[in-house]
């Protein structure tokens, strides 16, 4: 999300030069709150979260006239199937890697959109404020159908939260898996809801669902408090054992780097990891990243973290900040080079948490003691990693 809107600044002069008379529209999380720099880049309308009515305005109005109809306040989506006989052949997104080496082909569905939550550094929160909508079951296992028939093998459910309503997730997966056994999903879902609705995880797991990410974003509970995650380390603990009770693989996100970061309390992370064999489980980038604190992020609305961070920097759509320890941030792009260079060189996650596991050791002045031979089993992942609440790397912005 932010990381496209980064990278649209940098699309938009030349699109402007190949389609010069086009009418520009930006829609999505964060064009509301970019809305200022988008019109001085010549964008002509900016939609946020629910954009569907507005956009078919839009087009009908530009179609009918040639003029932009007035613009109006969001109204309610009217969910319809995708159309997507347009867009490149799903094997050319992402796929899943499994730990025996295979891959499956993966579509993506959405059961809900917006989050019942208001944890304060997501970018869903400004827009949505606590709010979330469902998606029709039959319009989404109408969609799941058509790409299936395309070739899909897995189902990435991209809702926030996939037991924001856990009545309409557990229809939902009870749908997929009688109609369409052989296909596998993964979710996101929060550590507060895997423990409160833990009784549902078993039929997950027996519905198909192999993998479920987790933003768990720090293990130290004063971190977790500032942002309103809503859960502590204890409860993290507790979710993996729960996640691999039902048999599902259970991969945490984490945003290592935040104002508040110590050297000491990098180096407990990894030591979380390791004791709790979630080495292999781990994007070595998530391990890496900064906090990102984008206009209108509710974090800005705490004096004590507002003192903390400068000028908004419309260069990088968000507000910098420094950790008080600069050897921290020294660290991090220590570790972010690390993970950039030693990923791209095709190393193992196990070989490059060693070289962080090392970094950070070297950071608090002693010796990095030796790791454990056994740092957990492979689990099945992405093969992009992907975030929404980090600041993107110089390699995704190049990348384009």
């Amino acid at each position: 999300m932010h990381t496209a809107t980064r990278i649209a600044f940098e699309a938009l002069p030349r699109i402007k030069r190949l389609a010069p008379r086009a009418h520009l529209a930006a829609y999505g999380l964060y064009a509301p709150v970019n809305a200022a720099r988008l019109r001085e880049q010549g964008v002509a309308s900016i939609f946020g979260g629910e954009f569907e009515p507005q956009l078919l305005a839009l087009a009908e109005g530009l179609a009918d006239s040639g003029e932009a109809p007035p613009a109006r306040e969001a109204q309610k989506v009217h969910f319809v199937v995708p159309d997507r006989s347009g867009l490149p052949a799903l094997e050319r997104y992402a796929h899943l890697d499994l730990p025996d080496g295979g891959r499956r082909v993966v579509g993506f569905a959405e059961g809900t959109r917006g989050c019942k939550h208001l944890c304060r550094h997501c970018p869903v929160v400004p827009v949505y404020e606590g709010r979330f909508r469902a998606v029709p079951l039959e319009v989404v296992m109408a969609d799941i159908r058509q790409q299936v028939a395309a070739g899909a093998e897995h189902i990435s459910f991209g809702d926030p939260d996939f037991l924001n309503g856990p009545t309409h997730a557990l229809r939902l997966a009870r749908a997929l898996h009688a109609e369409l056994p052989h296909v596998s999903y993964d979710a996101t879902i929060k550590i507060e809801h895997l423990i409160d609705h833990a009784d549902l995880l078993p039929e997950l797991g027996d519905t198909g669902c192999v993998l479920i990410t987790s933003a768990v974003e720090s293990i130290d509970d004063r971190v977790l408090g500032y942002l309103d995650k809503g859960h502590t380390r204890a409860d993290f603990e507790r979710a993996v054992a729960l996640t691999r009770e039902a048999g599902i693989d259970l991969a945490p996100t984490f945003i290592p780097f935040t104002p508040w970061t110590t050297r000491e309390g990098y180096i407990e992370l990894l030591r979380e990891l390791v004791d709790l064999e979630l080495v292999e489980a781990v994007p070595p980038i998530q391990l890496a990243i900064r906090l990102l604190v984008p206009e209108g992020s509710y974090l800005l609305r705490l004096e004590a973290f507002r003192a903390l961070v400068g000028e908004l920097d419309p260069q990088i759509l968000g507000y910098r900040w420094a950790n008080p320890d600069a050897e921290v941030d020294a660290l991090q792009r220590r570790v972010m080079r690390w993970v950039e260079a030693a990923e791209g060189e095709g190393r193992l996650r196990r070989a490059i948490f060693e070289g962080i596991w090392r970094l950070a050791h070297e950071a608090a002045g002693r010796p990095a003691p030796a790791l454990p031979a056994d740092l957990g089993p492979p689990i099945p992942a992405m093969s992009e990693p992907w975030y929404c609440c980090a600041e993107p790397t110089e390699q995704q912005l190049q990348s384009f």
